[in-house]
């Protein structure tokens, strides 16, 4: 079994933001942020009826309701790593995420707007 998530050091979320803001954000800063808002979330939402994946870096399960442990999960959510950070930070509503088809969800209980964003400004972990 995979090693529960774990928020990062304020000071390393703000520092992997300010290179994200200026453009110079490494792999290393987006897996950083992914994981550190995917923590955040199952904090936030905890449970395991919704698969929530930002490939290639995590995927945590979250919200109450039948567990799902084989298999493809009955609901599930996907979003690329820049649009889950912009989720995150209220960057980019929920809403609007799957109107521009930057995020993808099916199965009941994928609505993540209840849930979002998970800290305010795009300057997170101040």
């Amino acid at each position: 079994m995979p090693a529960r998530l774990r928020p990062a050091d304020p000071a390393e979320v703000r520092e992997a933001h300010a290179r994200l803001a200026d453009d110079t954000a490494t792999r290393a800063d987006l897996k950083l942020l992914v994981k550190h808002y995917l923590a955040l979330l199952e904090a936030r939402a905890p449970g395991h009826s919704v698969e929530v994946r930002v490939p290639p870096f995590a995927a945590v399960q979250v919200i109450e309701g039948v567990r799902h442990t084989r298999g493809t999960p009955p609901a599930v959510v996907e979003t690329d790593a820049r649009t889950w950070i912009a989720l995150a930070v209220g960057e980019l509503t929920w809403p609007d995420a799957l109107d521009a088809a930057r995020a993808s969800a099916s199965g009941e209980r994928t609505d993540l707007a209840p849930y979002l964003p998970l800290s305010g400004g795009a300057v997170a972990g101040r």
